[in-house]
Order: C-alpha cells, then structure tokens, then sequence
C-alpha cells in the first residue's frame, strides 16, 4: 500500500550522499543517519588557509580529486600520488577559530601531518595564500545554527555545510539539465557535481523539490520529516568535472537560461536547502517511500 495516499506528490529515495570533509568528493550510501546536524558524518571536517578561513573547489579545484572511504573508526582519503591519510572521526585537538560564510566557529584542529597532507597535494595549483592548509574538526560541542530566516524561527542546526543540514534535489531535475545539454552538443553530468546529501525518484517533473511542502519519508521506525526552506544558489562548483578536477562553464551557461530564480533575486538554483523537523536518530535508506503535497504559499 502506498504510503500516505492522499498526498499529491509520491517519490522515493534514489540517493544518499555525505562528504566527511567539506568540497572534497562524496560517499554514496545505501543508508544513513539522520542527526540534529543533517545526514551523520557530512561536511563534518573542513580545509582552512593560515588564518581560519574556510577553503573550497572555488579556489582549489584539485580538492574534487580527494576521494574519502569509510572505514573502521572514522575514513580514510585518498588523492592521486599521495599516501592514504586516515581521520579518527573521534579525533580531538587544539581549539581553534575557524570561519565558514561568515560565521565564526570554534573547530578542532587536526595537526600538522593532516594539514601538510592537504598542503602537499594542493599547493602545486594554489595561490600564495594557500600554500599552507589546514584541516579542522567539527566540535560536536558547538552549535552552527541555520539562518531563521529562512527557517521561519525554527531552531536548525548544521556543521561545516554551506548553511543547512540538507541539500534536496531530484533525478527530474537532473534529467532536464542533460536534455538541454544533450541539445547543445555536450555531454551529460553526474548528480555528483551538485554534492547533495537526499536525490528524490519519481518526482513528477523536473525541480518538484522547490514547489513541495514538508515531505515525509517512511522509514522503520516511523517517519522523518523535512521542509525544504531555501533555494540553494550556484557556484561555479557544478562546473568542475569531479573526475578531473577541470572546470568548464557549460553547466552555469545551461542553468543561466532556465534556473533563474526571483526568490533569491535571480540568482542561479538548483535543489533546495532542508531542515528535518522530525525523525532524528531515524536511519534513511534508498528506496523508502516519500510523500508531500504542493506548497502554494
């Protein structure tokens, strides 16, 4: 029996992504923890230059290249030429201020050996002022709370994400963008250069994750609920080629024509910034059952 069946939307779980450490590349999971933060274990490490300022693909593309793996403990990363470097995910250190769009936050530093590893591997393509890296650590003591805003005042929390636990979009809206590439002579994308952490099936057409309400998720032991409260607004970031690490404007010219969006004064979007308003602790998965109705506020 399908779930909740006077709901005007019904889809499915078709991904789950986390990235341990912020714009370096993701993990596909079957399944995954819901927590205060968003999805456990995303964006919970974070590069920083000398001074504590947050470091991104937008200034080191390279970065798309280090690939993490989860293993007992905490992950390991991986980039081409350079040794493994494992991370303890309950790894403590020094205190340390940090910046991420912005806000300020207390981080844990994670020594010199995890920021040289970074350092070796990036400075070759880097500025001057990058040259030197460091790699920072979510404190699980600290709350980085999500703009009210946009949360409408509800108290939400995220760690090194951009400003919100979760990042929606649907396969729908992927299958658009290679259509019109497709028509353009290019080659289709993965869903991978837009690091989501949720990708919904069966939306009935392309970008249904900006018009829904809150939409639920049947899982085992119950249900989850998510509001999506932002559109989330582009970077050149989509247009890196993750296997490559070689940026070219072709997904930012595409989106320009059609993604447009008023409700961030015509800024280019692309899926939509949650919060979870109900099921922390609950376990997501792949192929669970979601439902919502359409959102005419």
């Amino acid at each position: 029996m399908t779930p909740f069946p006077s709901a005007d939307v019904h889809a499915r779980i078709d991904q789950l992504w986390i990235h341990p450490v912020k714009s370096c590349a993701g993990i596909a999971l079957h399944e995954a923890e819901l927590t205060p933060t968003g999805l456990r274990w995303d964006r919970h490490w974070m590069v920083v230059d000398s001074e504590g300022e947050f470091v991104t693909q937008r200034e080191l593309p390279r970065m798309a290249l280090i690939q993490p793996r989860q293993v007992d403990g905490g992950f390991e990363l991986r980039a081409p030429g350079m040794t493994p470097l494992a991370l303890r995910s309950d790894a403590a250190g020094p205190a340390v201020a940090v910046r991420v769009w912005g806000d300020g936050v207390s981080a844990m530093d994670m020594g010199g050996a995890a920021g040289q590893w970074f350092s070796d591997f990036l400075a070759e393509s880097a500025p001057a002022d990058l040259k030197r890296l460091r790699l920072v650590r979510f404190d699980p003591a600290v709350r980085r709370a999500c703009s009210p805003k946009w949360t409408g005042g509800r108290a939400a929390w995220t760690q090194f994400a951009d400003g919100f636990g979760v990042l929606v979009t649907s396969m729908a809206s992927l299958d658009e963008l290679n259509q019109r590439l497709a028509k353009s002579g290019h080659a289709p994308v993965a869903m991978n250069r837009f690091r989501p952490n949720i990708v919904l099936g069966g939306m009935v057409g392309a970008h249904d994750e900006d018009r829904i309400g809150p939409w639920r998720v049947e899982t085992d032991a119950g249900q989850a609920v998510f509001d999506n409260v932002k559109p989330c607004a582009r970077c050149p970031i989509p247009n890196i080629d993750p296997v490559t690490a070689l940026s070219t404007p072709v997904v930012a010219d595409t989106l320009q024509v059609y993604r447009q969006d008023r409700r961030l004064n015509g800024a280019v979007t692309f899926g939509m910034n949650a919060i979870a308003t109900e099921g922390v602790g609950q376990v997501l998965r792949v192929g669970q059952a979601v439902s919502a109705d359409w959102r005419f506020d």
